[in-house]
C-alpha cells in the first residue's frame, strides 16, 4: 500500500490485492506521547487554533501533561496565544520545545524562524515534511495529551497528521453559517475514510449573550449542528459563545488565563472516552474479565446511559481469531471493550472499529465496569505494554498473537 492510499477500500483498484501497511513514523527516542488529539475545520477563521489552546489549557489545569503540535505552518498562531517569545533550541538528540507559563509545551515554525513574520512559501509536500519532523525530530518528553493545531481544509497536512501520527480522535472546529456546516461535512467524512473518529464538535461564535438582557442572540442564526452530529454518532457537541474576553487575552498572549466551562464535557470525555449510550463487552469467564481476548468463549454485554448499567447480557462466542470475534462484536453493536490484555492485532482490529479499548486486570467484570463508570479504569491507546503474556503467549516480533 502506498502512502497515497485513502483507506477507501470499496473504490480501490488494488482490492484485494494488497496489505495494509502501518505508515506511522517513529516518535523521536526522547518521546513518550500517550494519547495525540488533531483539531481540525474546513475552513479558516472559525478559532481552531482558539479552541486547540483552550482544550491545552484546560487538559493542563487538570494536572496532565500537555503538548501542543502546530502544525498549521503557513498560519502559525499557537506561540501568539501563549505570548512565547524565545525560539526553540536542539542538540544532536533533537529539538527541544518551547514551554508556556505553566508547563505546555509547544512546537511551532514560528518558533525556528528568525522573522516570525516572514510568509512561508511552500508547497505541499514540504509542508507535510516539516510537520511529520516535529513528530519524529522534537524531544517531546512525557506527554498524556498532545494537541495538533491542523490547517484547515482536507490536503497534505490532515492526510500526513492521519496517517504519521497515532491520532486516537479528532476534534472539529466549526461556525454556525451554512456554507461551514457544508465544508465540516467534508472533514467528518475525510476521518471516517481514515477510521479516525470524531470525538466532538465545537461551534464557535455559536451565539452572543447581551449583557444587558442576559438573552441569547444567535448573530448568524441558529445552525444544524446538532443534526449533523446525530447522522455521524458524534459524541459531544460544545457551544462557545461571541466573546470579547477571548480575543483580547490571545492577543495579549494570556490564553492561559481562560477559563472556558462550555468545554468541560469535552475535556472530560478526551480524557474519559465514556459516551452517553455505550455498549461495552467484556471477555467473560466465571465471573472474572477473563485473560485472552482471541480464545474467549463468552462475553458479558452491558448496555449503560448516563453512566448507568440499564441492561446485561452473556453472549456464547462460537469465533476464534480477533479480526472474526471483532467483527461478531461490532454486528451486536459493541463500540467499547474492556480486556485484562491485548495483543497487537487484536488492538489494531478494534481500533480499525473505532472501539474504545480499557484495561482492568484480575477483576471480576461487574467490578471493572463499575470502575469504568466511575472513571477509574485507563484506557489503552498502544496495545505495546499491554500483552497478556504467560506461557501460551508466542511473543513474536509483530506483537502477541492473541
Amino acid at each position: 500500500m502506498s502512502e497515497d492510499c485513502s483507506h477507501n477500500c470499496s473504490s480501490c483498484s488494488s482490492k484485494g490485492s494488497c496489505e495494509k501497511q502501518d505508515l506511522r513514523a517513529m516518535p523521536n527516542k526522547d518521546s513518550d506521547i500517550r494519547k495525540v488529539i488533531g483539531v481540525v475545520s474546513g475552513k479558516g477563521g472559525v478559532g481552531k487554533s482558539l479552541v486547540t489552546s483552550l482544550l491545552a489549557v484546560s487538559a493542563r489545569r487538570n494536572g496532565k501533561n500537555v503538548a501542543i503540535l502546530d502544525a498549521d505552518i503557513t498560519g502559525p498562531s499557537i506561540p501568539k496565544a501563549f505570548g512565547l517569545k524565545q525560539k526553540a533550541n536542539g542538540s544532536e538528540e533533537g529539538i527541544f520545545p518551547v514551554e508556556t507559563k505553566n508547563g505546555i509545551k509547544v512546537m511551532s515554525l514560528n518558533l525556528l524562524m528568525e522573522d516570525e513574520a516572514a510568509p512561508v512559501v511552500w508547497r505541499g509536500p514540504v509542508i507535510a515534511g516539516a510537520v511529520k519532523q516535529f513528530w519524529t525530530d522534537v524531544m517531546w518528553g512525557d506527554v498524556d495529551y498532545m494537541f495538533v493545531d491542523m490547517p484547515p481544509g482536507t490536503g497534505d497536512v490532515p492526510l500526513t497528521v492521519y496517517q504519521s501520527l497515532p491520532i486516537s480522535g479528532i476534534v472539529v472546529v466549526t461556525s454556525p453559517q451554512e456554507l461551514v456546516s457544508l465544508i465540516v461535512e467534508k472533514a467528518i467524512r475525510m476521518a471516517d475514510l481514515m477510521n479516525i473518529p470524531v470525538l466532538g464538535i465545537v461551534e464557535n461564535m455559536s451565539y452572543f449573550k447581551c449583557p444587558d438582557c442576559g438573552h441569547d442572540h444567535y448573530i448568524f442564526g441558529k445552525s444544524n449542528i446538532d443534526e449533523i452530529a446525530a447522522s455521524h454518532n458524534i459524541p459531544v457537541v460544545c457551544r462557545l459563545p461571541i466573546n470579547p474576553d477571548f480575543a483580547a487575552n490571545v492577543d495579549k498572549g494570556n490564553a492561559e488565563a481562560l477559563n472556558v466551562p462550555e468545554l468541560n464535557d469535552l475535556v472530560s470525555f478526551i480524557q474519559t472516552p465514556l459516551r452517553k449510550k455505550m455498549c461495552i463487552a467484556v471477555p467473560y469467564e466465571d465471573g472474572k474479565v477473563y485473560g485472552h481476548f482471541g480464545h474467549t468463549k463468552s462475553f458479558k454485554i452491558y448496555n449503560i446511559e448516563d453512566k448507568k448499567i440499564v441492561d446485561t447480557s452473556i453472549v456464547d462466542n462460537q469465533l476464534e481469531g480477533h479480526d472474526a470475534i471483532t467483527a461478531f462484536l461490532t454486528s451486536i453493536g459493541v463500540d467499547g471493550v474492556i480486556v485484562s490484555g491485548i495483543g497487537e492485532n487484536a488492538f489494531k482490529a478494534l481500533k480499525i472499529n473505532k472501539a474504545v479499548i480499557f484495561k482492568a486486570e484480575n477483576m471480576a467484570a461487574d467490578e471493572a465496569v463499575e470502575k469504568l463508570l466511575n472513571g477509574e479504569l485507563d484506557e489503552i491507546l498502544d496495545a505495546g505494554n499491554h500483552c497478556h503474556g504467560g506461557e501460551s503467549c508466542c511473543h513474536s516480533e509483530s506483537g502477541c498473537c492473541h
